[in-house]
């Protein structure tokens, strides 16, 4: 079968650290035409934080990450931690619905972290801090859902947390941004 003929497959690309306080700038449009030069199609993009959906024929996830990582280098001029998830992986995280439970105020956030392989943590689940300000729900292979009450504890603390942890090659995002993905 000659690659027009086969079947695309459509995944969610999550960047880490960029449009971050005027630091590694990657402008959307940007992002888009790099993809778009891998020959990847129907690509969206979502918020500024690098986010974007696409489909390509490619369905090896690690060979995507490093063609990915090697085009966003050359394009922006810097390394950009880079992980790609199956857009099924994704919906599967909506149809799990991890947060039902939680009572959610204007000072409550609600993150994925995900995971670039499957990581090991001597946190004892369900974790909950001892102000009870940040909690761990849940843990998948590859992803973390945690609570956070941002009147007591920060998001850089939570952040630093799950790092010291999990390792700091995770990225996170806020549970609204992941429905709308979804949604993509």
């Amino acid at each position: 079968m000659n690659p027009q003929q086969m079947k695309n497959a459509k995944y969610v690309l999550l960047l880490r650290g960029i449009n971050v306080g005027g630091h590694k700038k990657v402008p959307m449009a940007d992002l888009k035409k790099a993809l778009a030069d891998l020959d990847f199609e129907n690509i969206q993009t979502l918020l500024n934080s690098g986010n974007a959906v696409f489909e390509t024929t490619q369905t090896e996830e690690k060979e995507l990450v490093e063609k990915i990582s090697e085009q966003l280098k050359k394009t922006f001029g810097f390394e950009i931690p880079t992980l790609v998830r199956d857009f099924d992986e994704i919906k599967a995280l909506i149809d799990l619905d991890p947060f039902q439970k939680v009572n959610v105020d204007k000072n409550t956030r609600l993150y994925v972290s995900f995971l670039p392989e499957k990581t090991e943590s001597n946190v004892k689940l369900p974790y909950v801090s001892e102000k009870k300000d940040f909690r761990i729900l849940l843990k998948t292979d590859r992803e973390i859902f945690s609570v956070l009450q941002l009147e007591t504890f920060k998001s850089v603390d939570a952040m630093a947390f799950l790092e010291k942890e999990y390792g700091k090659n995770i990225t996170t995002r806020n549970w609204n941004t992941i429905k709308k993905i979804a949604l993509k």
